[in-house]
């Protein structure tokens, strides 16, 4: 079944800075052009993507996002949409948002996980989210675990802004226990209060990497992809390869067998939700052609 792959990252080292990366041996390459995601993708039935911004550097963020919007603009890339960086905490997003506009910009992020809880929480933050909703975009939510209290009340303050929670809400799986353990019923709980918000989706990405190496199978991560869909049913859920960063985990190619193996026994209508139908809808790009 023919997949939009809803995070997909590139690097561009030769453009832009990425100072994360530089902490992560496999990812510290000098590139992560579309051509080497497609030989990735190779075998995974992806038709289109997703571009996800990659925590670039704050001066490089404007340039990341118009670069990849050019890049959507040679069909050959297949790139349908462009999520951009943002820091929603500066005075002047507004501007910033005008100067970013493109027909293929569908959203922006702020990375929350690497930065202290009460960023999200002032007055300018959640005002400056708010105005997505007045153009049409969305905000990808990327928290850990311990945070999704705090992923919760951005998403309540925002009843107008359409929130897609990153990575399952990025489970520490390695520690949970699923389906028994004091953390899995943790990341359960708050998951599931997420869900009952109608402005929040989830993204089932990424999660192979908070797995230990025996729980990146099938039966390891089953729990975690049935809990979300089960949380936010089938019509507010998407997925994503996470790629280049899935390779801290394993391979695409490789998230896509243990994702196709989890949903093996549902309706092609189910998966053709998760994998394409729901994306389109959601962040507004076409169904791949």
């Amino acid at each position: 079944m023919t997949r939009i792959d809803t995070h997909q990252h590139l690097a561009f080292k030769d453009k832009f800075s990425y100072p994360w990366m530089n902490d992560e041996p496999p990812l510290d390459e000098d590139r992560f052009y579309p051509s080497d995601y497609w030989e990735a993708a190779e075998g995974c039935s992806i038709g289109g993507t997703i571009f996800m911004e990659n925590d670039v550097a704050e001066e490089s963020g404007m340039a990341e996002a118009a670069h990849v919007c050019r890049l959507a603009g040679d069909s050959s890339n297949r790139i349908l949409g462009v999520i951009a960086s943002a820091r929603p905490e500066r005075e002047g997003f507004a501007a910033y948002l005008d100067r970013i506009q493109h027909e293929r910009l569908v959203g922006v992020r702020r990375i929350l996980h690497v930065q202290p809880d009460q960023l999200s929480k002032s007055v300018l933050f959640r005002d400056n989210l708010r105005q997505l909703a007045t153009r049409d975009l969305t905000f990808d939510l990327c928290v850990l675990q311990r945070q999704l209290e705090v992923g919760l009340e951005l998403v309540r303050s925002c009843p107008d802004t359409r929130f897609i929670l990153d990575h399952c809400g990025v489970p520490a799986i390695s520690d949970n226990d699923a389906p028994n353990g004091d953390g899995w019923k943790d990341w359960l709980e708050k998951v599931r209060r997420i869900a009952e918000c109608s402005n929040a989706h989830c993204k089932i990405s990424g999660i192979i990497v908070y797995a230990s190496a025996e729980q990146r199978t099938v039966e390891g991560l089953r729990p975690y992809v049935e809990a979300v869909i089960e949380a936010f049913g089938w019509e507010r859920v998407v997925w994503g390869g996470d790629w280049p960063v899935c390779t801290l985990g394993g391979s695409l190619a490789g998230w896509c067998g243990i994702i196709d193996g989890i949903l093996s026994g549902e309706s092609g209508d189910n998966r053709a939700k998760l994998f394409h139908r729901n994306a389109s809808r959601i962040y507004g790009v076409p169904e791949p052609g």
